[in-house]
């Protein structure tokens, strides 16, 4: 699997969700329909919004991919931009984390982060 996100710390389960756009592994996704048959659709999380969880690894259109997700995760996330240690962080253009300003706040940075390296985060 390429560009695997192998979580630091995992108290629940990741959820297993079909994609409707391909994805980026360590970065954030978002239900992108209703659940059908038991099983959620995602694509890569819309700037500043909300979250489903992070993608476990790169997965194309149409294949399944791990979700992971809940809070107190510890899991290392892309960032796009500079984060400092100690931020509360969301989500930004790609899935990718930046320092949080006005959109929904997704997790905590533990660790100081730049443009296109892994920030670890605690999710919310």
């Amino acid at each position: 699997m390429a560009n695997e996100c192998i979580p630091y710390y995992r108290p629940g389960q990741d959820v297993t969700a079909n994609t409707t756009t391909a994805v980026t592994g360590k970065t954030f996704v978002d239900w992108t329909t209703a659940w059908i048959t038991n099983i959620g659709y995602v694509g890569t999380a819309t700037a500043a919004g909300k979250v489903a969880g992070v993608a476990a690894y790169d997965a194309p259109t149409n294949s399944r991919v791990a979700v992971i997700r809940g809070k107190g995760q510890i899991v290392p996330v892309t960032a796009a931009g500079t984060i400092a240690a100690g931020a509360e962080v969301e989500v930004g253009a790609g899935g990718k984390v930046v320092t949080s300003a006005s959109g929904a706040k997704v997790g905590r940075a533990l660790s100081a982060g730049s443009n296109n390296t892994d920030c670890i985060v605690e999710l919310y």
